[in-house]
């Protein structure tokens, strides 16, 4: 039987990735996208539901699916307001997790990033921790949390400083052997891949996936 998928963040990198490779795969039938903006030129098989994702629940009769993707994730340039930005990389991803919990959808993957812990002292550290506490505690069967390292790929907005990041990494990341595989660039390609895999039971037995097992995962196809 062919699957439904609901998307949270398909206008980000990694979003807009995943979207173009579940409109080419076979197994889904539909495509639900929940966001802010419509998304121009897009098949039959995608359903767009515009409106504010801080207020999910307005969503909640068309919110049905076989599996949800959140890729949803802001910046500090993007958003000061460190209420606006909880309210957006822990709110969000936290009501969606409620959601599908509530319309019993048994399948849950959710962007996170390395470093997250609920106690960091570090605010982005700190949010995506809680966030992933957050999802947890709905207890839905398949739930996987991925973290990945600093993502490459080119971006349409200016971030100078995760520019100069992504070019210090190119040049050391052959030292990082080992333990230190873990920090290597992921690809948005490999995120997007790794939760399709794992979404179609090729799948890890952890919840938490590291940035090395993302990668290892996307390469299962």
């Amino acid at each position: 039987m062919k699957k439904t998928a609901i998307i949270l963040g398909a206008t980000g990198l990694t979003g807009k990735i995943l979207l173009q490779k579940l409109i080419e795969d076979d197994r889904y039938e539909s495509i639900k996208l929940f966001s802010r903006s419509k998304i121009g030129g897009l098949p039959n098989k995608v359903t767009q539901f515009i409106g504010d994702l801080l207020n999910l629940n307005q969503f909640k009769q068309d919110f049905i699916a076989d599996e949800v993707y959140c890729c949803i994730g802001t910046t500090a340039k993007k958003t000061p307001d460190k209420s606006l930005y909880k309210q957006i990389d822990y709110g969000i991803p936290v009501a969606a997790a409620k959601l599908s919990k509530e319309n019993n959808i048994p399948t849950f993957l959710v962007i996170s990033a390395m470093g997250a812990h609920a106690k960091s002292s570090v605010f982005y550290n700190k949010t995506k921790g809680e966030m992933e506490e957050g999802v947890l505690q709905q207890h839905i069967k398949n739930t996987f949390v991925l973290r990945p390292s600093l993502i490459g790929g080119d971006r349409k907005e200016k971030r100078l400083l995760e520019k100069i990041s992504l070019s210090i990494f190119k040049v050391i990341e052959p030292l990082f052997i080992g333990k230190l595989k873990q920090y290597k660039i992921i690809e948005p390609e490999d995120i997007a891949q790794c939760m399709i895999n794992l979404a179609n039971g090729r799948s890890s037995d952890q919840v938490i996936i590291s940035s090395n097992n993302i990668k290892k995962l996307s390469e299962r196809n």
